[in-house]
């Protein structure tokens, strides 16, 4: 299986990057949310609330798949060649 530059596999690293990035989006748009509430735009607050709860259910499915790699050696770093 291909590592990356990190030891991890790419699949792991990719995971975590995207479950990152959704997590680090979501945080991000609760204060969209707050701006078009202020700016009395329900319709774009409402649409923010829907891509966040989308990053979270991407985060989510994230996770599901590094539990389940997690029982094999996948999510462990990779040793380089002895």
């Amino acid at each position: 299986m291909a590592t990356g530059e990190t030891g991890f596999d790419d699949v792991t690293f990719d995971l975590i990057s995207v479950q990152y990035h959704s997590l680090k989006a979501g945080h991000d748009y609760g204060q969209y949310v707050r701006d078009a509430e202020n700016a009395n735009q329900q319709e774009i607050a409402d649409f923010f609330r829907q891509v966040m709860e989308e990053d979270s259910n991407r985060a989510k499915k994230c996770h599901e798949f590094l539990r389940r790699l997690g029982g094999t050696d996948n999510t462990s770093p990779q040793s380089g060649p002895a």
